[in-house]
C-alpha cells in the first residue's frame, strides 16, 4: 500500500504562482512514475505532467512552458511548480503514483486562480 499527502494548494490570483508537494509513504516502495492529474468542475480528470524514475518529463500542452514537475526519490517526494497560472488552471490537483504496476491517488488539494 502507498498512502500520498498532497499540500500547496490555494487561492492565487491569475498570473501568479503556486507550489504543489506530495509525499509518498508505504511499506515498500518502488515507484516507476510520480504524475499530477487535475480534475476542473464538469470536467474528466487529466494529467497535467508525469515523472518517470529516469527523469522523463511530460505535460498536457496547456501547461508547457508554465508548470515544472520534480521529483526526490531519496525522500519518496514529487512536485509541481506552477508559474503564470490562468484561471483556466482552477482545479483539485491529484498526485498519482504507479508503484508495482499498481496506481494510487491522494486525496487531492485544490488550486483556485482569480482573473
Amino acid at each position: 500500500q502507498v498512502q500520498l499527502v498532497e499540500s500547496g494548494g490555494g487561492l492565487v490570483q491569475a498570473g501568479g504562482s503556486l507550489s504543489l508537494s506530495c509525499a509518498a509513504s508505504g511499506s515498500s516502495l518502488s515507484i516507476f512514475a510520480m504524475a499530477w492529474y487535475r480534475q476542473a468542475p464538469g470536467k474528466q480528470r487529466e494529467l497535467v505532467a508525469r515523472i518517470t524514475g529516469g527523469g522523463s518529463t511530460n505535460y498536457a500542452d496547456s501547461v508547457k512552458g508554465r508548470f515544472t514537475i520534480s521529483r526526490d526519490d531519496a525522500l519518496n517526494m514529487v512536485y509541481l511548480q506552477m508559474n503564470s497560472l490562468k484561471s483556466e488552471d482552477t482545479a483539485v490537483y491529484y498526485c498519482n503514483v504507479i508503484n508495482y504496476g499498481l496506481d494510487y491517488w491522494g486525496q487531492g488539494t485544490r488550486v483556485t486562480v482569480s482573473s
